[in-house]
């Protein structure tokens, strides 16, 4: 399944040990990461100004994160979503990368069930979709 992961998502799987971090180490077992650029630009920028990691370690993790994904989208166009500009840039690039579920804790985002054939799911509920699916 590909998965793409918003960047609140990523900024918790890598600020603390919890569901968030565990979605990640599971996506990247058994399933496709997809990313795109400007959900790195802002991953980068919140890992530095909002975590306050050091630059080398935000490298480090930028670096894992490109080098984990499947798919690393690039210049994509917005998504006709009624929503603000850069989360429909953000849809946009998750749609381009042909994701199948689209994890985010906005809860903006939450509200659509679905934009176009991608699933949206908050962490929890995306992890009880993975569980159910095991079973």
């Amino acid at each position: 399944m590909r998965v793409f992961f918003d960047t609140n998502v990523l900024v918790s799987a890598f600020a603390a040990r919890g569901l968030c971090a565990d979605l990640l180490e599971l996506v990247l077992l058994e399933h496709d990461l997809v990313i795109g650029r400007n959900v790195m630009r802002e991953l980068s920028k919140a890992l530095r100004e909002k975590v306050k990691l050091p630059a080398a370690r935000t490298s480090e993790i930028m670096e894992f994160v490109t080098g984990e994904a499947a798919t690393v989208v690039s210049e994509v166009s917005p998504t006709e979503v009624e929503v603000d500009a850069d989360d429909a840039l953000v849809l946009g690039e998750a749609l381009a990368a042909r994701a199948e579920f689209f994890v985010t804790g906005d809860a903006v985002l939450l509200k659509f069930d679905a934009v176009a054939t991608m699933r949206i799911a908050s962490p929890r509920r995306f992890w009880e979709t993975l569980q159910g699916q095991k079973r």
